[in-house]
């Protein structure tokens, strides 16, 4: 007897909810079955990130900084940051990362100037939704592609600090002068777009980007000071019927479990009993899943001993 030699076994979208059916004692029969199955699955997988660490979401990104700018955009999809360095001449051969602190927000608002700047040694998260919501607000005098000072119709409808999409282009502003209904300091092409030309009287949206806030501001450009950061992302969507979820195969059991358990809350017919029985059993395997999805490398504990001389 030989084994297979292969293994590479896993669960496209569609055998996924017909075993999770299966379980609920149903059967995948309509393309609606398929539907709800799905939108029950992207719930699932939302649940999983609030309920913790998901090492497989775990990626690095990178900002250069620049200097004066304090806020900083980053992707939409992601839930939080893990840990972050100040890293001094971004150079192969010759960097140097220094860790920063993360405050919370009534921190970072009690710091009486925000535009103090120097080498950043801590910064405040700001988790938002990510979305692009239109506003009547439109530009009041015509830009070019370096204007950091922008003028608009009124600055009502726009918070106190924040970012704005202009045509194709999202620009992050750190300050409002109400009175000349102004823009200030601004940091124009930010979140992977590119500065251009915007004429009078074009439409202005609002980013609710999350963004990390510095301070000090930087006082150095990106050449010497890079963010470096290590976040929590967002799992990817469950796709069409032939796609395969983006986790690794050792949490399909609890993947599995875990639709099961939605789908039998929604579905018509199911036991009381069995509704029961698939949520116990949901918790049991996410239990195994989250206790083996951790780091392994061992922790040490070393006391520090301090000695005076007199």
């Amino acid at each position: 007897m030989t084994t297979s030699g292969t293994s590479v076994f896993n669960l496209d979208l569609n055998n996924l909810v017909e075993e999770s059916f299966e379980r609920c004692g149903k059967e995948l029969r309509t393309g609606y079955d398929l539907r709800t199955a799905r939108r029950s699955l992207n719930l699932l997988t939302i649940e999983w990130a609030n309920r913790g660490i998901n090492l497989w979401t775990m990626d690095q990104g990178a900002i250069p900084l620049v200097t004066g700018q304090a806020i900083y955009p980053v992707p939409n999809d992601t839930i939080q940051l893990l840990d972050t360095v100040i890293r001094q001449n971004n150079a192969t051969t010759n960097q140097s990362d220094i860790n920063i602190s993360n405050i919370a927000e009534p921190t970072y608002s009690s710091i009486p100037n925000k535009l103090t700047q120097g080498r950043p040694i801590q910064y405040w998260f700001n988790r938002q939704s990510g979305e692009t919501n239109p506003t009547t607000v439109t530009l009041g005098t015509g830009i070019t592609a370096t204007d950091t000072t922008i003028t608009v119709s009124n600055v009502s409808g726009l918070a106190a600090a924040g970012f704005i999409k202009i045509g194709s282009e999202t620009i992050s502003y750190p300050n409002v002068d109400v009175t000349n209904n102004q823009l200030l300091n601004c940091a124009r092409g930010q979140n992977y777009t590119t500065a251009a030309a915007h004429l009078t009287g074009a439409a202005i949206s609002v980013q609710n980007l999350p963004c990390v806030n510095l301070w000090p501001t930087p006082n150095a450009p990106g050449d010497q000071y890079t963010l470096v950061y290590w976040r929590l992302r967002r799992m990817q969507d469950a796709g069409n019927g032939v796609n395969t979820q983006d986790i690794p195969f050792r949490l399909l059991p609890c993947l599995v479990a875990g639709l099961a358990f939605y789908l039998a809350i929604k579905l018509e017919g199911v036991p009381a009993d069995r509704i029961q029985m698939l949520k116990m059993h949901y918790e049991e395997q996410w239990t195994l899943a989250s206790s083996e999805d951790r780091e392994t490398a061992p922790l040490r504990i070393v006391p520090r001993n301090l000695f005076y001389s007199g």
